[in-house]
């Protein structure tokens, strides 16, 4: 299953990256590497969305930036969850819960 390539559903990439970044500020590429590791390889963001997400989570205020240096001493910008963003993920994570439950119960009919 590793090898196999998902399409997201609308929304969800928002939803995981707040997940990524609920643990402590990331740049970038490490919220996609952190993605890719966490699902096993299953999900990879590309940069053309993946920049274009953080600038829409930015724009809604459920993060924000800051220039800092990464693991190899270049600058990067850092990405954090604000307090609204910690609300959005809790509520998103809730909703993708009673949806993916909601499929699991069509999915076991006979």
């Amino acid at each position: 299953m590793g090898d196999e390539r998902l399409d997201l559903p609308q929304g969800t990439l928002d939803l995981l990256m707040l997940k990524a970044l609920g643990a402590g500020p990331l740049h970038g590429w490490a919220i996609a590497e952190r993605l890719h590791q966490v699902s096993k390889a299953t999900l990879q963001v590309a940069q053309g969305s993946l920049y274009p997400a953080l600038h829409r989570l930015e724009r809604q205020g459920w993060i924000e930036a800051e220039w800092g240096a990464s693991d190899n001493n270049r600058r990067a910008k850092y990405y954090r969850l604000t307090r609204a963003g910690r609300r959005r993920l809790a509520d998103e994570t809730a909703s993708w819960d009673r949806l993916a439950k909601a499929v699991r119960l069509v999915l076991a009919l006979d």
